[in-house]
C-alpha cells in the first residue's frame, strides 16, 4: 500500500509539472509601489545643501533615496505617512512631515500648484463657517494666521499647502483638506516650487 501511494504521489508531481502555464494555479501578486523610498541615515552626509535635520518642527525634513518614474519638481503628498515628498534629480526627493485631512475630509488626485503667495490672508469657505460659526470671516495674514508663512493653491479646489500657526499639529490628521507645514518648512519648499508644478495626492 505504501509503495502505491509513494508512485502516486510521483505521478501527481510530475502531472503538475507537464501543465501548461495558463493552467496552474496562479499566486496572488501584491500591488507594486510606483515609487520606493529609502532613508538610509547616509544620505544625509551627501546632501547637506537640502537642509537635512535644521527644521525645528516635529518631523525634520530630509533629503532621502526616492526610486520613481516622477519628473524633478513633482510633488507627491501621501496622506498615509503625513509625509510630502520634492522629487529632486538623481534619484531623491526631499521629505517633509506635514498635517493632512482629519476622518471624511482626506482626498486623492492630481493637480497643479496654479499660485503661490507669501503671508497669505485667510477667508473660511462657507462650509467651515457652518461648522465652525465662531470662526473670523476673513483675517490677513500675519504670525497668527492659520494658513502661516506661504500658501501654494492647489487646481481650482480651495485646498492648499500652508504654513500653520500651530507646528505641533504638524504629523497629526486635523485639517479640513488642506495639508498644513511648519513655516519654516513651508517656506523652504515654496522657494523651490514653481507655479505649474504638479501635485499627485496619495488618499
Amino acid at each position: 500500500m505504501k509503495r502505491i501511494l509513494a508512485a502516486l504521489s510521483v505521478i501527481t508531481a510530475i502531472a503538475a509539472v507537464a501543465l501548461p502555464a495558463e493552467a496552474r494555479p496562479r499566486q496572488q501578486q501584491a500591488a507594486v509601489p510606483d515609487f520606493v523610498v529609502d532613508d538610509g541615515p547616509s544620505l544625509s552626509n551627501f546632501f547637506s545643501n537640502f537642509g537635512n535635520g535644521n527644521s525645528s518642527g516635529p518631523i525634520p525634513r530630509q533629503t532621502v533615496g526616492f526610486a520613481s518614474n516622477y519628473a524633478p519638481g513633482t510633488i507627491i503628498v501621501n496622506t498615509t505617512e503625513r509625509r510630502l515628498y520634492l522629487v529632486q534629480p538623481g534619484g531623491t526627493a526631499l521629505r517633509y512631515g506635514i498635517g493632512v485631512g482629519r476622518d471624511g475630509f482626506r482626498w486623492g488626485g492630481v493637480h497643479r500648484v496654479t499660485a503661490k503667495k507669501e503671508w497669505p490672508s485667510w477667508t473660511p469657505p462657507a462650509q467651515m463657517l457652518a461648522r465652525r460659526p465662531d470662526l473670523p470671516r476673513h483675517m490677513p495674514g500675519g504670525v497668527d494666521n492659520p494658513l502661516g508663512a506661504r500658501a501654494m493653491y492647489l487646481g481650482s479646489t480651495l485646498y492648499r499647502i500652508h504654513g500653520s500657526n500651530e507646528p505641533e499639529t504638524i504629523g497629526q490628521a486635523v485639517s479640513s483638506g488642506c495639508f498644513r507645514m511648519t513655516n519654516e518648512d513651508v517656506t523652504d519648499l515654496y522657494d523651490r516650487v514653481r507655479v505649474g508644478a504638479t501635485v499627485i495626492v496619495k488618499n
